[in-house]
């Protein structure tokens, strides 16, 4: 017997992705680019496509990929965020936490990387 719409969708929303911060890192002059996703198995695939087709929000990452070329970029993934079975446990506010803290460390600002300074 297949599974109703709302049971599949249920089903879907129990799912756990893998959690965490990447970087976008430029081979040729070092600069990086930090952000988080809800889904790092998924994410590269959405930034490349957003850089590919020239739509990319942060346009200095943009106008490098478009000098340099894809191949001289690489994906990398920082932190992976453990999920908990706890209900009462935000993982959003602890991946946005989890940013924060390595956007500190890693300081990817002007010559050293693409993230704006908030």
């Amino acid at each position: 017997m297949s599974k109703t719409r709302k049971e599949l969708k249920e089903e879907y929303r129990q799912m756990k992705f893998r959690m965490g911060i990447f970087a976008i890192r430029n081979l040729v002059n070092g600069k990086v680019y930090v952000a988080k996703a809800t889904n790092l198995d998924l994410i590269w695939n959405r930034e490349k496509f957003k850089l590919d087709s020239g739509g990319h929000p942060n346009t200095a990452l943009q106008a490098d990929w478009k000098q340099f070329g894809a191949e001289n970029f690489a994906f990398e993934v920082l932190h992976e965020l453990k999920q908990s079975d706890d209900p009462a446990v935000d993982e959003r506010a602890e991946l946005v936490a989890l940013e924060a803290l390595t956007i500190e460390d890693v300081q990817p600002f002007e010559e050293k990387g693409y993230n704006k300074r908030r």
